[in-house]
């Protein structure tokens, strides 16, 4: 042997050593809570065989769906476990850290997923779909175990369509991307200044007016400049349905936001008398806070609220109803003397007071139809904007009905602190780190990544407070699907993993490591997304 064929044993040896011992790390997002590899890969040929223990139909026929599109896997299913190359099973004795927890093991012979809940086998699937590699015989998987559960409960990404109408089967492949990511919340921005969105069957108006506007702002908040095209849109109410029972299928809750009492110059478009003013207007192709409110001392306008209601629960299952109650404009309510004689005879001295106890009024609505209300951090009555003067919210006296979950979006971290020190439980999503409408200079991936929910100064024991977090697509200036995708992705991923992921096993090295697969699965599906930095 020459010197050259020496050192060139030399120079490969270890590398085939080490390509022989070390395992192929799991490149899997959201982070898994624990992983421990062991020796080696499992095989699997095109033909697999699938177990599954009753009542997971669902994920089976999901997973079969997952392996055959994305591997071209074919499935078959078995009636016993031990011949199985694939199980999903159910283990009442199953314990783990938190809900939606699961183990997924791949041994010497097969690949198991095991939960105490569907929600669990279901997001092991997810972590399995992304640790199959493809090769020339097959497929592979490096053996392991995954001990896996969520850092947070809520896990959102907010769709507003209220400002521009996406439809169905946008909002599908947004929701089937959530659940590859395990996001477990859709929140649904369908009310709106500028469009109402949802079929309402005693207010067909709300529809058949609201829904439209003649023309949009466009470039800019402010911009004064229109693209002269009108703009409309609306789900009835079997779309609804098929997207709640698509979303359910996958985990995912979707939570719907019905605007109150500001942002609502669609619906006063509709119905003229909902409005403090009286007076009739159009839809607004303006983006930007309106000075139209609904007029809560009318007795009319809470009968109204109640039968939207009635109408919205028969649609969405989940517990918690968003009313919004961001950016009131005190204006019209300040020069009303209806309201001033409402507010005098409920003991009621500002605005905010007012605005406080509307919202428990609702909150109370709500109770009697066994649904929780939530609604952006204006609803503790603290002062937020410009736009309010001292004289609107001083001496708040009024307070915040027990029970409703604060959305914290704005204000400096002491509101936060306040309010889950009084006793709310919080999602988080300030905007400074979770808005997808900010570009990417103000909000870059690794910022996005960088959010922790759990607000720095939290009292220790109040952890539990934190529901979760939800990042968040406003729609003012995405009036497409490709404008809209590229500020989504990759972004969201990173907020999977901020409400997956407890944030001492967060490493943005890493994450990035497994992000090509997701940025491959995108361009793949037509999917153009943002600058990974």
């Amino acid at each position: 042997m020459n010197l050259r064929e020496l050192l060139l044993v030399v120079t490969l040896f270890p590398l085939f050593v080490f390509s022989q011992v070390l395992p192929v790390e799991y490149q899997i997002i959201p982070r898994p809570q624990s992983v421990s590899y062991g020796s080696g890969e499992l095989k699997l040929g095109e033909k697999v065989k699938l177990f599954f223990s009753p009542g997971l139909e669902k994920e089976a026929e999901l997973l079969n769906c997952y392996l055959a599109s994305g591997n071209g896997i074919k499935m078959e299913t078995v009636l016993r476990e031990k011949i199985a190359d694939i199980v999903l099973r159910i283990d009442l004795a199953f314990k783990s850290e938190k809900p939606e927890g699961y183990r997924l093991e791949t041994g010497k012979n097969s690949i198991s997923i095991t939960s105490d809940s569907p929600q669990g086998v279901f997001n092991g699937i997810q972590s399995l779909r992304q640790i199959i590699r493809k090769n020339e015989k097959g497929f592979t998987v490096q053996r392991g175990v995954i001990e896996d559960y969520p850092a947070f409960a809520w896990r959102s990404f907010m769709l507003d369509e209220a400002r521009h109408f996406k439809g169905k089967e946008v909002v599908k492949q947004l929701l089937d991307e959530m659940a590859l990511l395990k996001m477990n919340i859709f929140h649904w921005h369908l009310v709106d200044d500028q469009g109402w969105r949802i079929e309402i069957k005693k207010y067909p108006l709300l529809t058949e007016v609201g829904s439209t506007r003649d023309s949009t702002e466009v470039d800019h908040f402010h911009s004064n400049r229109y693209d002269g095209k009108p703009h409309s849109g609306y789900y009835t109410q079997d779309e609804i349905r098929e997207i709640v029972a698509f979303a359910a299928d996958r985990n995912i809750m979707i939570v719907p936001e019905i605007e109150m009492p500001g942002h609502s110059s669609a619906a006063i478009a509709s119905y003229p008398w909902l409005g403090t003013s009286g007076l009739e207007i159009n839809v607004p192709c303006k983006f930007g806070v309106q000075y139209d409110i609904y007029n809560v001392a009318d007795p009319r306008v809470f009968a109204f609220f109640n039968d939207v209601f009635d109408e919205i629960i028969t649609l969405f299952p989940s517990p918690v109803i968003h009313i919004g109650g961001d950016e009131p404009r005190y204006d019209q309510w300040n020069a009303s003397d209806q309201v001033k004689t409402y507010m005098a005879a409920n003991g009621l001295n500002t605005p905010a007071e007012l605005l406080v106890f509307f919202t428990n009024n609702i909150s109370e609505m709500l109770k009697t139809k066994e649904k929780r209300m939530m609604g952006w951090n204006e609803i503790t009555g603290d002062r937020l904007h410009d736009y309010h003067s001292d004289a609107d919210t001083k001496g708040l006296s009024q307070k915040l009905a027990e029970g409703a979950i604060v959305h914290f979006w704005k204000g400096d971290i002491d509101k936060i602190l306040n309010t889950i020190i009084k006793g709310y439980d919080v999602v988080n999503s300030n905007h400074s780190f979770t808005y997808l409408d900010y570009n990417y200079k103000s909000i870059p991936l690794s910022k996005a990544y960088s959010f922790n929910p759990i607000p720095e100064g939290l009292p220790e024991g109040l952890e539990e407070k934190v529901l979760g977090m939800g990042c968040q697509m406003w729609g003012e200036f995405i009036p497409t699907l490709e404008s809209m995708n590229r500020m989504v992705y990759p972004r969201l991923a990173a907020y999977a993993e901020c409400g997956w992921t407890n944030n001492d096993q967060k490493d943005y090295y890493r994450f990035l490591m497994a992000l090509p697969a997701f940025l491959e699965r995108w361009k793949n599906a037509g999917i153009n997304y943002g600058p990974v930095e």
